[in-house]
């Protein structure tokens, strides 16, 4: 009789990639809306602060990964409006939602891509900058994003990750754990009928790593200098990782929280 083995952690991976596509597309037309809402509008400044830690070299390319709709990708170019981003997301979908905000002349300098984190559509070197906004732990293995983007970021470039902190801390005397387990999913089936979509989300923050846990993994991807700042008390994290070869990224490197 003939064996069939269990797919290899590769195939996995790529199958999980795959879901996560489509359930970003199932959900895209609901998702600025239920992000802002679910946020109490807190997520655009939190987008702001991620773009500001970006500080790409004027005149350059800045990637954002996991673009989503393009809410990074235009705060990167209000905050710099001489750069140019390439907006790299896996859900086709949720790009052409954030295309209608293309608008003043920004669909000259946002770039709209499909594509990897993993295998990302860019040379060596190419970027002085990258982003990514709640998408790096819906991206399996980790490490292979934190190297690819590495690969692709010019010596001091800036790698910043905004992302929710581990859901397994308790905060405000666990009222947030309960929000998370329990009124998240249910809030977002009862706006977007797809209730599977946001207990995903829920468990994906509590599986995520903490603050130093992810400053480990970026260190030992090959960033020289890694630091993060809490965000409402610790429920968002913004972690910055910095490339060899600039001014900043030759200190040592350090995992505690800096200002950015």
């Amino acid at each position: 009789m003939q064996q069939f083995s269990a797919p290899d952690q590769d195939q996995r991976d790529q199958l999980h990639g795959r879901q996560v596509a489509a359930m970003f597309g199932r959900i895209a037309g609901w998702y600025d809306f239920l992000n802002h809402t679910l946020s109490l509008g807190l997520d655009i400044y939190w987008r702001w602060r991620l773009a500001r830690a970006a500080r790409p070299e004027p005149g350059t390319l800045v990637l954002d990964l996991a673009a989503g709709t393009l809410d990074v990708s235009v705060a990167l170019t209000r905050q710099y409006p001489d750069v140019r981003v390439a907006a790299v997301d896996f859900a086709l979908p949720m790009l052409e939602r954030g295309k209608k905000k293309l608008v003043g002349g920004l669909d000259q300098r946002i770039m709209p891509v499909q594509g990897d984190g993993r295998s990302l559509p860019l040379p060596d070197e190419s970027a002085s900058a990258a982003t990514i906004a709640f998408g790096i732990r819906n991206i399996r293995p980790r490490m292979s994003a934190h190297r690819e983007v590495l690969r692709v970021l010019k010596p001091g470039g800036r790698f910043c990750i905004l992302e929710f902190g581990t859901g397994r801390r308790k905060v405000w005397g666990g009222l947030y754990n309960f929000y998370l387990d329990k009124v998240l999913p249910g809030l977002g089936k009862l706006v977007s009928g797809d209730r599977a979509a946001y207990r995903y989300l829920a468990e994906t923050i509590r599986e995520f790593p903490d603050e130093r846990q992810l400053a480990r993994e970026l260190l030992d991807a090959g960033y020289a200098r890694v630091f993060h700042v809490a965000m409402l008390s610790g429920i968002v994290y913004l972690h910055v990782a910095e490339k060899a070869g600039g001014a900043e990224a030759e200190t040592p490197a350090q995992h505690g929280p800096e200002a950015v």
